[in-house]
This record gives structure tokens, C-alpha cells and sequence, in this order.
């Protein structure tokens, strides 16, 4: 007996993201910020194994987080993005198309594909530059740091607090899949707490 389309979406997942049990903190954290495939689905009048077929594919993310009771969620606005490209077959060159460099455009949509991109609350080519550019600039400023300087400081603090309004809080389990600190934790919790505002 052949498995199914979940059973193997699952099995994709667990490659790429490893094993790390989901928490019920972590299943809270999901259930405020994703939604699950097959609601979003039957919301756009979609199959959910046609879907999961294009995510095996590589047509469309893996999901985001698979909750402890193996719940594919996924990011909410994930068919809008689609609509917005004019349907899946315009999807990979629209999403590339947001970037001057071609290669960095693949490489962007590679990481789109693999469902970790879960660092913003709109996943969309054009929060993900933009998230890119501030953690850039952050660290720019943070190279020749100049605390007692107020510009310096209110220009720090305009950026970490445009990249706090773009990303959500992480889970638990985004620590250990990442091994390690996420971009909220290095840029933001990290720069307010050694820079304080004066």
C-alpha cells in the first residue's frame, strides 16, 4: 500500500527541518500566526493533495511548521501570492523577477520553496528584501557602533524597529531547527537591549 500525499509531505519536511518535537507553546505560537493547509484550502476552493503535490513538486513551500498532531500549516496568505504572480506557472519568474541579480533571485526562491522563510508576517519577495536590507544595515551600524552619538542611535533604533514590525516573535522550536539565534533575537532583542534608547 502506497503512502499518501500527506505521509510523504511529512516525510519531505522532517528532511529539511529535522526532528524536533513541536510543544504546546509552539503549537500556540503556530495557531496565532499560520493556518492549516486544508482550512486555507477549502477557503480558496482548492484540493489539498493537489496542493501538497505541488509543494512535493517544488511548485509551491513546504509548510511552515508541522503542529505535534501532524498539521501542515502554512503561511495564510500562500495562495494569494499565486493569484498575485498569475498563477502557479508565472510564479517561479515573478518571484525571481523582484531581484536585480538573477542568481540571488534563484536563491531567494530556493529558500521560499523550502517553507523556512517563516521570519516574516507577510511572506511575499518584497518584505523578504526588505527584511534583508534592514538585517544588512543593522549590522553595517553595529560594525562602528556610536552609542553617545543621538543620530546614530535614532537612526539604529528606526531600523529595529521597522524590522520588529515586519517579523513576528519565532517559536521555541525556530531556535532548534536554526540551530541557534534568529534574526529577532540578534537584531532586535539583542541591539535594544546593549543600545537602549537614550
Amino acid at each position: 500500500m502506497g503512502t499518501t500525499a500527506k505521509e510523504r509531505l511529512a516525510l519531505r519536511y522532517l528532511a529539511v527541518n529535522g526532528e524536533h518535537p513541536m510543544t504546546e507553546a509552539d503549537d500556540a505560537y503556530v495557531d496565532r500566526h499560520f493556518a492549516p493547509l486544508e482550512a486555507l484550502c477549502a477557503r480558496h476552493g482548492e484540493d489539498p493533495d493537489a496542493v501538497r503535490g505541488h509543494m512535493l513538486a517544488e511548485r509551491l513551500p513546504l509548510p511552515a511548521y508541522l503542529r505535534s498532531d501532524g498539521t501542515e500549516m502554512v503561511a495564510p496568505d500562500l495562495l494569494e501570492l499565486v493569484d498575485e504572480a498569475g498563477g502557479l506557472a508565472k510564479l517561479p519568474d515573478w518571484f525571481r523577477g523582484h531581484w536585480d541579480d538573477p542568481e540571488t533571485g534563484a536563491s531567494e526562491y530556493e529558500s521560499y520553496l523550502s517553507g523556512q522563510n517563516v521570519c516574516l508576517h507577510r511572506l511575499h519577495p518584497v518584505t523578504m528584501r526588505r527584511k534583508e536590507e534592514l538585517v544588512g544595515a543593522i549590522a553595517e551600524a553595529l560594525r562602528d557602533p556610536a552609542p553617545d552619538s543621538p543620530s546614530w542611535l535614532a537612526g539604529l533604533h528606526a531600523m529595529v524597529d521597522e524590522l520588529d514590525a515586519l517579523e513576528p516573535p519565532f517559536a521555541p522550536y525556530d531556535r532548534l531547527r536554526f540551530d541557534g539565534p534568529v534574526s529577532r533575537d540578534t537584531c532586535i532583542d539583542a541591539v535594544r537591549r546593549d543600545h537602549p534608547r537614550s
